[in-house]
């Protein structure tokens, strides 16, 4: 057969910048069957943790539907004229590996640290702006792939037409009948087998016809090519990507032609779509694409789509089936999801599509972030994009973080191991910005990053915050206490929290005589993402020195660090001397404050008003949530303090922010506020696909929505196990089971009448015990593979 070489030119949107509404107009200008009639409706599907829909997807933001295996993914439509799958490889990212510091920062450092003791912001901000931030100071985009499209056979009529996503299975799947055909086609991303799925059937033999193209918008060199029934797409940013398709036929007959695949009169066909690029590494892009796409397809080898699926399924299931969550049960689950999404908003009570929106980013999280390959960034692995929203890169002042606060309490600590693996691949890079622009040792991080190891100051002034590492690592430990993995605790988690506290140490100065810290160590400079103060004057600013989160971030990575160290050896002298410098300097760390005039918490080091008193960052309140420095046993009037701040932040914000209240309200034991907050993020900030909305589109969201749930109906953060703690009225009868908790160990839970009638906690470890219902408290020595079943009596 001869090789066909063609350019494609595939017309679509390029940039993110245009409103959500304009880029909705444009789907439906360039659909050609918006008006196609759909006749019979299909019934529910009958697994109820399903999304499902009786239209197909026009709009990839609210409608289309992921999968992922982790490494690719794929935004599944459903036409039923033309299919589009818009497909992901998670390294497709423009750029190059680069040095992004900038060497006049060091030698701006002790003038800007001056400037902002003597409150001259202004000069202080215009200062670092020229010669702090990285150079350059801004990345590039993570990309799609591309988009593979089939064109079907033109019809104006359906039946029984459905699209759904079945979360226990992770399978996408399309069904309807056309002329008394009934055609299925299932999809999804195979971990073990690396590769994109398509399976068409139809209910009749040699119904299924065809034509299959691959397309990518044309803002570098991409070609397409059809040989030996095989698709192969190529393209070069600074990395080289490459798509291969290759379908396996049942009956009919494959032919290429015009860089396409015409399948004509086949009984099933299955499509493997694989994909990759040349990056190796943050500094090393010298791979072979093709070589691995190749091998990705002679690795499934002749297999067939029955035996690929059920490999799928088990992979899959192993870690999805592990929590179950039941709150109840109405006649919702009859009705497609976006129907009772905009019944939820009307105020119906849904507690099905509660569960189905937890459910849904555990999926999400296993779907994006699998060990070997990079962690989830601001749209998981799924992006539509060459300028994405922020990149869709990784934003170290909350939002990364976020994405892995259910890997835990949800059960899938395999998932995290990316987030860790990623946050380890910057130390070099952050070793040297932490020298170039700090004179420091150690290794820092500032708020954003992409594949290519940015770490030092990006996007603007604000981007002169070196606290991520220090927040990074928190999560470190954080799979120690709940998996007690001492190997992990001591040859990964300890070292990078050390190095991020090294920075720390050498970052902190003494601030000067006549400032309301004077003599403490303080953070400078320093500012509350992503937050504005009012001075004396009037003016605006956020340049300043010893902001509250930097002060709480410290407290709790320092005595992490301390934590740590009684666990690699119980007698104290583990790095001993190391120990006694982080000491010292929790000793002189200025503390954070209380407002004489509202009581608050202080967002900054003097008692400033907010320029905007409902900003979606709730910075100050970190030592609540995610940190345990702020909490109602130990810091009882911060803890009060706290609760004022976050009452006076409202009830507003953006999907993310929301979902970082409802945890901070669980932490409060207040269920009835946190499930206030998480009916806003349900009705204000979800869409019909239960994609959170900033807008727009940004996975942290749902993590962050998936783990308040769990923090509401479990808490270990203080010691205990802590069961209902923060169980909100409309929960009357429920249940749960496989929420871990810190200490090893892992637990079911039902209740009646918004009352716990039995619990079962299982020992991981052999850790003692300690739980609490109420105001109950049992402590026990409970051996490794032993439970320990509490009646609520």
């Amino acid at each position: 057969m001869r090789k066909t070489l063609q350019t494609i030119v595939f017309i679509g949107l390029s940039t993110a910048g245009t409103t959500l509404a304009a880029r909705h107009a444009a789907d439906e200008s360039n659909n050609p069957k918006a008006n196609m009639k759909f006749e019979k409706e299909a019934k529910a599907p009958a697994e109820p943790l399903t999304l499902w829909y009786r239209k197909p997807a026009v709009h990839w933001e609210n409608q289309a539907l992921p999968v992922g295996n982790g490494r690719l993914g794929a935004m599944v439509f459903g036409g039923v004229n033309q299919e589009r799958l818009q497909l992901n490889e998670e390294t497709v990212w423009d750029g190059v590996p680069t040095d992004y510091t900038n060497p006049d920062a060091l030698e701006a450092l002790p003038k800007v640290r001056q400037l902002l003791f003597e409150n001259k912001n202004d000069e202080a901000t215009s200062l670092a702006k020229k010669t702090m931030l990285g150079k350059p100071y801004k990345i590039k985009s993570y990309q799609p792939l591309c988009d593979l499209l089939l064109d079907f056979e033109d019809t104006d009529e359906v039946e029984n037409y459905r699209r759904d996503l079945d979360l226990t299975t992770a399978i996408s799947r399309v069904q309807y009948t056309v002329d008394g055909v009934e055609y299925v086609r299932e999809v999804f991303v195979s971990e073990p087998d690396q590769a994109i799925v398509v399976n068409l059937k139809a209910s009749k033999l040699g119904k299924i016809n065809f034509t299959a193209r691959l397309a990518r918008e044309n803002n570098t060199a991409t070609t397409v090519s059809a040989s030996g029934n095989r698709l192969i797409l190529k393209g070069k940013l600074g990395i080289d990507y490459e798509a291969q398709l290759f379908p396996i036929v049942d009956g009919g007959k494959v032919v290429s032609k015009g860089g396409k695949l015409e399948v004509s009169n086949a009984n099933e066909v299955t499509l493997l779509i694989v994909g990759a690029t040349s990056y190796i590494s943050a500094t090393d892009i010298s791979g072979d694409a093709s070589a691995r796409c190749e091998a990705y397809l002679k690795a499934v080898g002749d297999k067939v789509y029955d035996d690929i699926r059920a490999a799928h399924l088990a992979e899959y299931q192993n870690l999805f089936s592990r929590v179950k969550l039941d709150l109840g049960t109405t006649k919702a689950v009859k009705n497609p999801t976006n129907e009772r999404m905009q019944a939820i908003k009307k105020g119906s009570f849904d507690p099905q599509l509660e569960v189905l929106y937890f459910q849904f980013g555990r999926y999400l999280l296993i779907s994006s972030s699998r060990p070997g390959y990079l962690p989830a960034n601001l749209q998981g692995k799924w992006n539509q994009y060459l300028h994405a929203p922020w990149n869709s890169d990784y934003h170290f002042n909350i939002n990364f973080q976020m994405n892995y606060w259910p890997s835990l309490t949800c059960n899938l600590s395999e998932c995290a191991l990316p987030y860790y693996d990623y946050v380890e691949s910057l130390v070099p890079s952050g070793e040297h910005t932490a020298k170039v622009h700090y004179g420091a040792n150690g290794w820092t991080i500032h708020h954003l990053s992409d594949i290519y190891g940015m770490t030092a100051p990006a996007d603007g002034v604000h981007g002169v915050w070196p606290m991520g590492a220090a927040w990074a690592v928190r999560d470190m430990m954080e799979y120690y206490r709940f998996t007690g993995d001492t190997v992990f605790l001591q040859e990964r988690a300890y070292p990078q929290m050390k190095g991020a506290a090294e920075f720390i140490l050498d970052f902190l100065v003494v601030a000067p005589e006549g400032t309301p810290a004077a003599g403490k160590l303080v953070t400078n400079p320093s500012y509350s993402p992503e937050n504005s103060f009012i001075r004396a004057d009037g003016s605006q600013a956020m340049f300043t020195y010893a902001a509250s989160m930097d002060l709480e971030i410290i407290q709790d990575l320092f005595t992490s660090l301390q934590e740590a160290a009684l666990v690699i050896d119980p007698t104290g002298n583990y790095d001993a001397e190391f120990q006694q410098e982080l000491q010292t300097a929790l000793d002189n760390l200025q503390p954070v404050q209380i407002s004489e005039k509202t009581g608050r918490l202080m967002e900054w080091i003097e008692d400033y008003e907010e320029v905007d008193p409902n900003h979606r960052h709730t910075s100050h309140l970190y030592g609540l949530h995610p940190g345990n420095s702020i909490n109602r046993n130990d810091t009882p009037e911060l803890y009060e303090a706290a609760r004022k701040s976050l009452i006076a932040r409202g009830d507003g914000g953006k999907g993310w922010s929301m979902a970082w209240k409802v945890n901070m309200w669980a932490r409060f034991h207040d269920g009835n506020k946190a499930y206030k907050l998480l009916t806003n993020l349900l009705t204000k900030m979800t869409l019909d696909n239960l994609f959170d909305t900033h807008p727009p589109f940004q996975i942290d969201g749902n993590f962050g929505g998936t783990a308040a749930i769990a923090e509401m109906l479990l808490q270990s953060h203080d010691g205990q196990v802590n069961l209902l703690p923060a169980l909100p009225d409309i929960w009357k009868d429920g249940s749960v089971e496989g929420l871990r908790a810190r200490g090893g160990f892992e637990v079911d839970m039902a209740w009646k009448k918004g009352k716990l009638t039995s619990a079962t906690i299982r020992s991981l470890n052999g850790n003692p015990l300690t739980v609490r219902y109420d105001d109950k408290i049992v402590e026990m020595e409970l051996p490794a593979g032993e439970s320990f079943t509490w009646t609520g009596n």
